[in-house]
Order: C-alpha cells, then sequence, then structure tokens
C-alpha cells in the first residue's frame, strides 16, 4: 500500500504511477491520465500542503487527517488526495487473464456477495446511483465482511471505521475525456485494469 496512506510525513507528495502515462489507454487514455493525475492530483497535494502548516495536523499521516479534520477545505484536499492515491495504485497495464481476483479476495467477494459478478453488478449500479461528484468503495469492516459503498465528494470510508479496498472515482473529471457523460460505459471499462493484487494487499489478513 502507498507510504502516503500510512506514514508520518514532513510533506504531501505525489504518488508515482506504477505504469506510464499511456499504458491504461483505451480504458484511460493518456490525455485523462494527464490531466486527472497530472493537475486535478497534483492541486490536491499542493493546497494539502498549503493548508496543513501550522495546523494541528502536521505530520499526521493522511489516514490521521482524513479521519479527524472537521468537514472543510483541509478535509477536502487530505481526503482527495487519499482518494485519488488509492484510485490510480489500483491499476495495471498488464492485467490478468479474464482479470479475476484470487485467494483471500476472491473468497471473501464469494462469501459476502455470492459470486464475483454479483459484486461487479452491485458497483456499477451503485456508481449510477451516486448524485453528482463523489466515490464508490468495495470496503471491509473489523468483521471482515465485505461491502459496498458510496462517499460523496472527498470523503472516504475511513471516517466510518472501514476499510478501502477498491475505488471508482464518479467525479466526471475522472472520466469525460474518454467517455463525455458515460459513466456506466467508464465502470465497466474500468474491470479490465484493475490490479487485484493491490486490491487484495489491503485487506485486514
Amino acid at each position: 500500500m502507498s507510504t502516503i496512506f500510512k506514514s508520518k510525513t514532513t510533506g504531501y507528495h505525489m504518488p508515482i504511477l506504477p505504469y506510464p502515462n499511456s499504458a491504461l489507454s483505451p480504458v484511460l487514455s493518456q490525455a485523462t491520465i494527464e490531466y486527472h493525475y497530472g493537475k486535478h492530483l497534483q492541486t490536491y497535494v499542493d493546497n494539502l500542503n498549503n493548508l496543513v502548516g501550522d495546523t494541528e495536523y502536521e505530520g499526521m499521516t493522511l489516514r490521521e487527517i482524513v479521519i479527524a479534520a472537521p468537514k472543510g477545505p483541509l478535509f477536502n484536499n487530505a481526503g482527495q488526495v487519499l482518494n485519488h492515491t488509492l484510485y490510480f495504485e489500483q491499476f495495471t497495464a498488464t492485467p490478468l487473464p479474464k482479470n479475476q481476483p484470487s485467494g483471500a479476495l476472491m473468497s471473501a467477494i464469494r462469501f459476502d456477495f455470492g459470486s464475483f459478478d454479483t459484486m461487479k453488478k452491485k458497483i456499477e449500479d451503485a456508481s449510477a446511483a451516486l448524485f453528482g461528484s463523489g466515490w464508490v468503495w468495495l470496503v471491509q469492516d473489523d468483521s471482515d465482511k465485505l461491502s459496498i459503498v458510496s462517499c460523496p465528494n472527498g470523503d472516504n470510508p475511513i471516517r466510518q471505521g472501514l476499510t478501502p479496498l477498491y475505488g471508482i472515482d464518479v467525479w466526471e473529471h475522472a472520466y469525460y475525456l474518454d467517455y463525455q457523460n458515460r459513466r456506466a460505459e467508464y465502470v465497466k471499462r474500468l474491470w479490465d485494469i484493475v490490479d487485484w493484487e493491490m486490491v487484495e494487499s489491503r485487506m485486514n489478513i
């Protein structure tokens, strides 16, 4: 998992992409990565560094800030840095054949949803139903149960004591260069590039 998620720091930095900007095309084009990662996420990181200085949150982990900060500019930018870091790190340019999870993650999905396809459908439905901007997450709770939650704007499931495993950014800036207003198509195409080993590494096992 990203060090920005769990390490104390004297400043917040852009996560390093585990693939070239062009590697996720045609699911996510180079233009989308350069705009979404290179401009939107960079702005959140810059804002967070400007806002956190000389506050009680300076030196906290990103996770600690997102849990503790009241709703407002600091929380919004910290949440979006965390969300986007998890988002960009969960993709791969070399997905597995049929691109399905395995091991502990697949076992948990089958136990809690009945099948991988059922889980996918629930995530797709939640993504379509979320009004406006926000995130849809596959999460794990303290009893290891998996579920799906929707978070408005820059919120994150850790505020609810949940562990985010896989997240979909449904802000329009995440997909409109490639899909215009076709959010459902964007969500379906993301399954082709998920790094399920990374997703499983986020589990509490």
